[in-house]
């Protein structure tokens, strides 16, 4: 009789079941070019469970973390969604995880090169995914961290003003969280970047 010789490994983690995006967005129109030499300035949001969570500066010591329709931030061009994994945390899971964070993302913490949108995004994908996000999409910031003395100042500051919503006369409530209604307002007259509606 003979034996066969099989080889155990151990068993592969499954991956989560809810896929986990990340939104990329230009900011200008000349990463139509720069795109293609890995270079650009982007803005970007983690969708998942339907919902795009972003990062914004402004003044105020609360939150900068903002949620928008997936693809859809205002102020944005969309360039293109990537599937950077899975995770298996439910929605309240997830909200409760943004919760958690917002505590570390204020508005008044937001810096151009150290702590930007893409910097969130990374932190965000890599809880959730154990997965970075694709080094192209901030590569400009780290760059830029090492030439920050050569950019102008209005890069370095940007600004969000909160914006509360009043409906018959009392304020409306988007939900009990510190996760902020916010309109965000670039060193450009009054741009609106981003202008998130929570649900």
């Amino acid at each position: 009789m003979l034996c066969r010789m099989v080889v155990v490994t151990g068993r592969k983690k499954k991956a989560g079941s809810v896929p986990v995006y990340l939104n990329v967005y230009d900011l200008t129109p000349i990463n139509g070019y720069a795109y293609w030499l890995g270079l650009g300035v982007y803005h970007s949001g983690v969708e998942v469970h339907g919902i795009e969570y972003g990062f914004g500066a402004h003044e105020h010591s609360t939150t900068g973390i903002f949620e928008v329709e997936p693809k859809q931030c205002p102020g944005f061009t969309f360039r293109k969604s990537i599937l950077i994994g899975r995770t298996d945390l439910d929605p309240e899971k997830v909200r409760a995880f943004m919760e958690k964070l917002a505590e570390e993302y204020s508005g008044n913490t937001y810096h151009l090169i150290t702590k930007n949108c893409n910097h969130f995004c990374n932190d965000v994908c890599v809880q959730l995914t154990r997965r970075s996000i694709p080094s192209w999409v901030n590569r400009l910031a780290r760059f830029g961290l090492f030439c920050n003395c050569v950019l102008p100042a209005e890069l370095n500051e940007t600004k969000v003003r909160q914006k509360q919503k009043r409906r018959r006369g009392k304020e409306k409530k988007t939900m009990s969280s510190s996760i902020t209604t916010c309109q965000c307002l670039g060193s450009s007259p009054k741009l609106d970047v981003a202008q998130a509606v929570l649900s």
